[in-house]
């Protein structure tokens, strides 16, 4: 097992983690995910050693990371913090490049492979044309996939990254997401991404692990998923205090949109309706009536006027 974590208490002066147990392989791609404040960029921080534990191990490759000099530590985990310092006067092809630091004496030139690595990285994430733009000049989002481009290039067998899609639209958000798990697959690296979004965990990711209530569970996605229904429940979001939902069969997708809805337009209890997804249509039942809608806004429009 490549990094495990037992019996440990995560945090400062109070402990925000307790009694945490879990582990994780080469070539999986895990997501960390809680609320704010729980103590995720503390975790991370306690397996780079920034942050010492209150109690317990944290090991990598079967060595406790206490041991392990800052090089070592390197040399093993790349990381992208969700607020990284940005270099006056680099493009993005040198920060990129930056990646390879650890190899090398302070003032270096990157070899032939190198440079062709570099350049395939920069075309994996979709920043050719902004290959010799300075950092200052980029977007949000493309700055961020510039970091990760530097990560990428490190070579290290473990990648961490705190928070990494919070400034990406939904292209660039998928286009990191499949780079890292082509990577995990392909390279047999082990990644680790917080986010707040657990949906990003069906898809991309084969472990959570989920700090909620100062503990830590951890396991493949779709086992922690289930057994802690707030990530999946549609009514996650309360909105207002009045609304009562009603009974929903639908997709997990078109639910969720049907109870945003719902919760957004109407504060009053309509646990006396059905709404059923059928054949893209929405069959909505009350008693013995029943109705049918084909969009969204007929919904709107019809729900205030079922008695």
């Amino acid at each position: 097992m490549h990094l495990q974590i037992r019996q440990a208490n995560i945090g400062y002066n109070t402990t925000l983690i307790s009694n945490a147990n879990a582990d994780l392989k080469l070539g999986d791609v895990c997501l960390l995910i809680g609320n704010n404040g729980v103590g995720k960029t503390t975790l991370i921080k306690s397996i780079l050693h920034q942050m010492p534990l209150l109690n317990g191990e944290i090991s990598m490759n079967g060595k406790n990371v206490k041991s392990l000099s800052v090089k070592e530590i390197a040399e093993n985990i790349a990381i992208v913090f969700s607020k990284s310092v940005i270099p006056q006067h680099y493009t993005v092809e040198d920060l990129i490049s930056l990646g390879k630091y650890i190899y090398y004496p302070f003032y270096f030139e990157l070899k032939k492979e190198d440079r062709e690595e570099v350049a395939h990285i920069i075309e994996e994430l979709d920043l050719n044309q902004y290959r010799y733009t300075l950092l200052k000049n980029l977007s949000d989002g493309n700055l961020q996939k510039a970091f990760i481009g530097r990560a990428i290039t490190q070579n290290s067998p473990i990648i961490i990254l705190d928070e990494p899609t919070t400034h990406l639209d939904e292209k660039n958000k998928i286009i990191i997401l499949k780079t890292l798990r082509k990577l995990a697959k392909e390279q047999n690296k082990l990644i680790l991404f917080s986010s707040h979004d657990w949906r990003l965990a069906k898809e991309f990711a084969d472990k959570i692990w989920y700090v909620k209530d100062n503990q830590l569970y951890s396991g493949i996605v779709e086992d922690v998923l289930l057994q802690h229904e707030e990530l999946t429940d549609a009514s996650l979001f309360q909105i207002n205090e009045t609304f009562i939902p009603p009974f929903i069969s639908a997709p997990q997708f078109h639910k969720e949109m049907l109870y945003s809805l719902l919760q957004k337009n109407f504060q009053k209890d309509l646990s006396a309706l059905n709404f059923e997804f059928q054949n893209d249509f929405w069959v909505i039942t009350k008693d013995s009536s029943i109705y049918q809608c084909e969009s969204f806004e007929e919904i709107i429009n019809l729900v205030p006027n079922i008695h």
